[in-house]
C-alpha cells in the first residue's frame, strides 16, 4: 500500500500499452530459469512457451507478492506447476518468498511418493488378483468413463497437496529466521498434467480459466473461491474456535479475523500460511483442492493476487489476455491495467501489489483480432461506466463469475447522441441517462458481429480513436 494517486497514471495522452513498451527494454522477456527438483525448470519472472509472468510493487516499501512456475514438474515433460503468493504483515514478503521456494519442492516429493505407491499397488494387484478383472477395469477406463478415474485422481492429488501444505506450515512455525507470528501469505496454485488441471487455493488470491462458449465468445470460469472470513462455513469455524469476525467502521465491506480479547491482527482472509497468532482461533492452512478436465475450448488460466481482482473483473482480465498481441506481455498488461484501474476507481486510495501468471494451454492463442480493438472494447478504464445488473448479466451471459465480481464496472452502452465533443468525456445528458432506469444495454447495439471473429461488437459506444502509434510501440516490443 502507498501514497495517493493521480487520475492520469501515465501522464497526458499516454496509454498502458505505451508504458509497457517503454519499460520493456530493461526486462529479459524469457527470464532466467534455474534447475529444481527432478530436473524441473524454475522461473520467477518473464515468459516462456506457455507461461507469462509479471509482478509490480504497489506503494509499499517491499513487494510482498511472489510467484513461480516449474516446467517439467517432477521430471515429467507434460507437467507444469504455477503458484502465486500474496504476503501480508510486517514480514509477509519473507513468508511469501520462502513458501514460493519451498512449497513446490515439498509438493513434487509428495507426488513422486504417491506415484511410487500407486505403481507398487498396481503391480501387486496384477500379480495377486484375477487378470481378467484387471483387464476389465482397464477396458472401462479406455471406454471414456472418467468419473471414477477422475475421483481417484483428485483423491491422490488432494492427499499430496494436503500433506505438502501441512508440512509447509509446520516448517514456518519452526523457522526462527522468519517471524511469521503476525505475518503470512496466501497461496493459489495449479498443476497441469496433460488434460488434467488440479487447483489448490489458500486465502483470497484467485485462479480463473478462459474458455469458449457456444458462439465462440470468451467465457471466464472462476476456478477458486475467495476464502474470506465472511463466508458462512469459514465464519462458523472461526467463531467455534473463539475467534472473532468483524468489519471496521471505515471498511464495512471488509470482514477480518481478530483474536478473542485483542483487536489484532485483523486478517482479511480465513486461510493462510503463517499468522500463528490466529491458528488457535480458526485460521487454517488447509487448501481447497479441485479438479477440472480440460477441453479443446479451454484457452488459458490466469492466477493473480487480490491486487488485480479488487479492481478488475474476471471478464475484463480474460479479454486483456486473449487479445494481447504477444503471449509474453499478457501478464504485464493485466498488471498495468490493474494499476491504472486502482488509480481511476479509487483516486484517493493506495495501490496494492499485483502478481499475475498467465498459463496458455495451446500452441497458439487468440491472435486474430487487433490489439487496438481490445483497447476500444474493453480496457480503456477512463471510458468504463457501471452498468445495471441487467446490463451486466447480458454482457456476461455465459460467464461464471463470483458474486463479488458483479459489483465491479463493465462497459456501459452509451448512445452516440450523448457523447460529448471532447474525447473520452460523457455529457450531462448521458450521465442522467446512465443513472435512470432506462439504462439497459440496447439489444440492437449488441447484434453486430465482427466478421473475423464473430464476437459481439459495441458500435458507437467507445471512442474510435486510432492507436497506430500505440500499436507500433507494442508490436516493436
Amino acid at each position: 500500500m502507498g501514497a495517493c494517486c493521480s487520475r492520469e497514471p501515465y501522464g497526458n495522452g499516454v496509454d498502458v500499452e505505451d508504458a509497457v513498451a517503454d519499460r520493456e527494454q530493461e526486462d529479459d522477456e524469457e527470464g532466467d530459469a534455474t534447475i529444481g527438483d527432478y530436473g524441473a525448470r524454475v522461473r520467477l519472472y518473464g515468459a516462456s512457451k506457455y507461461p507469462s509472468m509479471y509482478t509490480q510493487q504497489g506503494r509499499k516499501v517491499t513487494n510482498q507478492d511472489a510467484m513461480t512456475v516449474w516446467e517439467e514438474f517432477t521430471g515429467d515433460k507434460d507437467m507444469l506447476f504455477c503458484g502465486v503468493f500474496d504476503g501480508h504483515g510486517p514480514y509477509g514478503h519473507k513468508v511469501a518468498r520462502h513458501v514460493r521456494d519451498t512449497l513446490p519442492s515439498r509438493l513434487s516429493s509428495a507426488i513422486k511418493a504417491s506415484q511410487n505407491n500407486s505403481f507398487k499397488r498396481r503391480d501387486n494387484k496384477g500379480k495377486g488378483e484375477n487378470s481378467n478383472e484387471v483387464n476389465k477395469n482397464q477396458s472401462d477406463e479406455d471406454s471414456g468413463d472418467y468419473d471414477d478415474s477422475s475421483s481417484l485422481l483428485l483423491s491422490s492429488w488432494e492427499t499430496s497437496f494436503m500433506k505438502s501444505f501441512k508440512e509447509m506450515d509446520e516448517e514456518l512455525s519452526l523457522d526462527a529466521s522468519i517471524d511469521s507470528f503476525c505475518s503470512g501469505t496466501t497461496a493459489v496454485s495449479v498443476i497441469k498434467e496433460g488434460n488434467n488441471l488440479i487447483i489448490a487455493n489458500l486465502g483470497d488470491s484467485r485462479a480463473i480459466l478462459c474458455s469458449r462458449g457456444p458462439k465462440n465468445q470468451l467465457v471466464p470460469v472462476q476456478l477458486t473461491v475467495d476464502l474470506k472470513p465472511n463466508i458462512t462455513s469459514e465464519a462458523e469455524r472461526i467463531k467455534n474456535s473463539n475467534g472473532r469476525v468483524l468489519a471496521l467502521d471505515q471498511e464495512p465491506e471488509v470482514f477480518r479475523v481478530w483474536m478473542p480479547d485483542e483487536d489484532c491482527p485483523g486478517l482479511a482472509m480465513a486461510r493462510a500460511f503463517g499468522d500463528f497468532c490466529l491458528k488457535d482461533y480458526g485460521l487454517i492452512s488447509t487448501p481447497e483442492v479441485s479438479y477440472r478436465r480440460l477441453t479443446d475450448k479451454d484457452e488459458f488460466v490466469v492466477l493473480a493476487t487480490d491486487g488485480v481482482w479488487d479492481v478488475l473483473t474476471n471478464y475484463e482480465v480474460v479479454k486483456i489476455v486473449a487479445y494481447a498481441r504477444k503471449r509474453s506481455m499478457a501478464a504485464k498488461l493485466v498488471v498495468k491495467y490493474a494499476v491504472r484501474a486502482w488509480k481511476i476507481k479509487y483516486p484517493g486510495c493506495k495501490v496494492d501489489d499485483c502478481a499475475v501468471i498467465c498459463l496458455f494451454l495451446k500452441n497458439r492463442t487468440l491472435l486474430t483480432r487487433s490489439f487496438s480493438e481490445l483497447t476500444q472494447v474493453s480496457v480503456n478504464h477512463s471510458e468504463l461506466e457501471a452498468c445495471s445488473d441487467v446490463s451486466l448479466a447480458k454482457l456476461e451471459n455465459y460467464s461464471e463469475v463470483s458474486r463479488a465480481s458483479l459489483n465491479h464496472s463493465e462497459i456501459a452502452a452509451v448512445p452516440r447522441k450523448f457523447r460529448s465533443k471532447t474525447r473520452g468525456e460523457i455529457s450531462e445528458n448521458a450521465k442522467t441517462y446512465l443513472n435512470s432506469d432506462e439504462n439497459d444495454c440496447p439489444p440492437a447495439r449488441l447484434d453486430k458481429v465482427n466478421s473475423s471473429g464473430k464476437f459481439p461488437r459495441l458500435r458507437h459506444v467507445l471512442s474510435r480513436r486510432k492507436l497506430t502509434k500505440d500499436y507500433e510501440a507494442v508490436e516493436a516490443w
